[in-house]
């Protein structure tokens, strides 16, 4: 026999009094282990009610109202300070002390308690680390690069476009228009030119940070959701001029994959990168209150999220089905740890990618796993950062422009013309012009511009070395093919270059000879990621979703996973999952 709401609420408010009252007569569920996640605070945390029987999101607006109630008279009965409540999914974020903890943990009513985790960007500026490891379980794949890109950049179309088939899109009027992309990161530089003051929607759910709340004023300081942004959004013909590209770059920036969709950005990640389980959901809520049949103006929304943790929450779980339920489609990053997919795009009802190069071969870092529904382009992706804020890097030698140089990452911002010396040619543990040793010295180098091999020490220990020897300028050049850039621990005052191993070694060969050295500002950038792939793959779905709106959610990722190009093991895989997002056949079926 079916009973009422009403009924049910009424049974609910028993539960509820007598837990107020300390009557304990249910055992309360254990607190999930955060595993390698960090809680973004100590007390902080998220409590999920018992769903079975109330089934929240069937119930009225009349009927969720009187149930949160319920449930925040549960909390402050317990000692709990309630921030946030979401109705629907019979949950909440709490803070608690250790005696309030344990008195909501013995609620009847309460199915668990678990820390509220702290979820970080997955990109960064493109380059390698200091001691950057053998992946083990990409070695066991036995997955190798091809020896030659298959796409490549050309004008304002990036070899992400190119791979995505961009061209050909927007040839034949695919542009995503009338389909939302809201992107859930570290905010947006409206002001830059590539976005056209074009922003539909822009909210700030970092609490904690005061002042970031207008996409037209300094918001996005990691610079991580402006590049996200770009690879979506970026217009054509609109770039800065040459002041602030890159090297080679078309003198009207990058154009993005979607650039007719209406793009909002969701503030979830402050600052340094990180944000909170509770904050993130709270801005996939406002992004799926979007659509017109939560009251929003849209009728098509895919929810953008370059983040993840290692540890899964039943909160998020609960937050990204409710979502997917309303009809958006909600697009992760799986992860740059090379290992076991993360959260949130292992979860049900997300749809997780990974990173490929240019070469279609799987990046190093991207995670693997069952999960992995999609790969995208996500390797030295080109694309906006906010105004000034990037770098960009050139140098010569013995009269020779060098095509592919990278800054360091917390190079100083100079321009050196010198004398090129041979850093290695110093006493101490230099061995092999690596320059290595943390006494190593070299007085040639004073006043003029090291030269240095990568090798088996640190990019910090060799500008370390050559900036106490009083070089003005270091140039470090890679021991294998590519690009290099490298991650510093401390910044330095002097240009900090990275080479590849041609132009270095051919440098090398010429010495004596002058040079020069520069690191500047730019207004675009260079990244690496699975965050970088999954712009691609949500730029993408929102292409397909405005050519075909009659598709649901599900129903379009069915389409993407069903025309995407397979790559690495026939069929679905670990590394790839389906392939790589194919919109072009997705919506023309060539």
């Amino acid at each position: 026999m079916l009973r009422s709401h009403s009924g049910l609420l009424l049974a609910a408010t028993l539960t509820l009094s007598l837990a107020a009252c300390g009557q304990q007569s249910v055992t309360a569920p254990a607190a999930v282990a955060p595993g390698a996640d960090q809680a973004v605070a100590a007390d902080a945390y998220l409590v999920g009610f018992k769903e079975s029987g109330l089934n929240a999101q069937g119930l009225g607006a009349q009927d969720l109202s009187a149930q949160a109630a319920l449930q925040a008279q549960a909390i402050a009965a317990a000692g709990g300070t309630l921030t946030s409540q979401w109705a629907d999914i019979s949950a909440a974020a709490v803070r608690l002390s250790p005696q309030a903890l344990a008195r909501l943990r013995a609620d009847p009513s309460v199915e668990y308690v678990e820390p509220d985790l702290k979820r970080t960007a997955t990109g960064m500026r493109s380059g390698v680390s200091d001691a950057q490891p053998a992946r083990s379980g990409l070695k066991a794949q036995a997955i190798t690069a091809q020896a030659t890109p298959v796409y490549t950049a050309s004008g304002e179309t990036t070899w992400g476009d190119a791979a995505l088939k961009v061209p050909t899109l927007r040839s034949s009027g695919y542009t995503g228009s009338g389909v939302a992309v809201c992107v859930g990161d570290t905010g947006i530089d409206g002001n830059h030119p590539e976005f056209q003051r074009k922003l539909k929607g822009f909210r700030n759910f970092v609490t904690s940070e005061s002042g970031r709340g207008d996409p037209y004023q300094l918001n996005d300081v990691s610079h991580h959701g402006t590049h996200v942004s770009g690879t979506i959004f970026a217009q054509y013909g609109s770039g800065t001029g040459a002041s602030g590209l890159q090297a080679g770059e078309d003198a009207n920036g990058v154009g993005g994959v979607a650039p007719g969709v209406n793009l909002y950005m969701a503030r979830v990640l402050g600052n340094d990168g990180s944000g909170s389980s509770s904050g993130i959901i709270n801005g996939v809520n406002w992004c799926a209150a979007q659509l017109k049949s939560q009251g929003g103006t849209e009728s098509k929304v895919v929810i953008s999220l370059s983040l993840g943790g290692g540890s899964a929450s039943q909160t998020e779980q609960r937050a990204y089905t409710s979502a997917y339920n309303k009809g958006a489609l909600i697009i992760a990053a799986t992860g740059n740890d090379g290992a076991a997919v993360s959260y949130p795009a292992a979860y049900t009802n997300v749809v997780g990618v990974g990173a490929i190069d240019d070469a279609e071969a799987k990046a190093d870092f991207s995670n693997f796993g069952s999960q992995v529904d999609l790969v995208g382009p996500g390797v030295h992706v080109l694309s906006s950062v906010p105004l000034g804020q990037g770098t960009r890097a050139s140098a010569s030698g013995a009269g020779v422009t060098f095509g592919d140089v990278q800054a360091a990452d917390l190079s100083g911002k100079a321009t050196f013309t010198g004398n090129v010396v041979k850093a290695g040619d110093g006493t101490g543990t230099a061995g092999a012009g690596q320059f290595c040793g943390t006494s190593t010295r070299n007085s040639a180098l004073s006043g003029n511009i090291a030269l240095i091999a990568r090798g088996t020490c640190s990019f910090e220990e060799k500008v370390a070395n050559a900036v106490a020897s009083g070089a003005k300028a270091v140039m470090i050049y890679n021991n294998a093919a590519g690009s290099l850039g490298m991650t510093l621990t401390n910044s330095y005052s002097v240009p900090v270059v990275g080479l590849t191993q041609s132009d270095g070694q051919g440098l090398l060969a010429k010495l004596p000879a002058t040079g020069s050295a520069a690191v500047t500002t730019a207004d675009y950038e260079y990244f690496d990621g699975t965050s970088m792939a999954t712009p691609h793959v949500s730029a993408a779905a929102a292409v397909v979703w405005a050519a075909k709106p009659s598709l649901t959610n599900a129903q379009l990722l069915n389409l993407l996973t069903s025309t995407a190009k397979d790559l690495g093991a026939s069929g679905k895989d670990d590394n790839f999952g389906y392939g790589l997002v194919n919109p072009l056949k997705a919506i023309t079926g060539q």
